[in-house]
């Protein structure tokens, strides 16, 4: 499993801890290894979206100020299902009822949550057993691609 992980400038010190603590047990790409002051996170949003969409194998990171911009410009990228997340019980349903490829993490965390909403995220496995979570991201898909049909 590769992760990518990014943030803006509100998060960069989140993002180089959990760098420091993840990379030790996972393949690791910083994808803003140089922020500024005046940086924009839909920048880092779309290239985490973009190397995540093109690796069904990789799962990403977004950290920014709340979380919620970084997951609206994720959201945007083709593919991409980021969910924000501020504890376990999220980070862990947004993985298997949802299928979620990418959380956001707002900069304020707690570290220790921080890791834990992260290992509960890449170590939990989309839900296989029941129709209803493939039913449902098939809609979500489809939307996506234009061939939804509306109740």
């Amino acid at each position: 499993m590769k992760l990518v992980i990014a943030s803006d400038h509100a998060g960069v010190k989140l993002k180089n801890k959990l760098c420091d603590i993840l990379s030790k047990k996972y393949e690791l790409e910083d994808a803003s290894p140089l922020n500024t002051p005046t940086d924009d996170y839909p920048d880092f949003a779309f290239k985490v979206g973009n190397k995540v969409a093109k690796d069904e194998n990789s799962l990403g990171i977004l950290i920014c100020g709340t979380g919620i911009g970084m997951s609206i410009a994720a959201n945007k990228v083709k593919g991409i299902r980021c969910a924000l997340v501020t504890d376990e019980h999220s980070s862990k349903y947004a993985r298997r009822d949802d299928d979620a490829n990418i959380i956001a993490l707002p900069s304020t965390i707690d570290i220790d949550l921080a890791v834990a909403c992260c290992e509960l995220f890449i170590n939990t496995e989309f839900c296989t057993d029941e129709e209803k979570y493939y039913r449902r991201k098939k809609k979500v898909l489809d939307y996506e691609s234009g061939e939804y049909n509306e109740l």
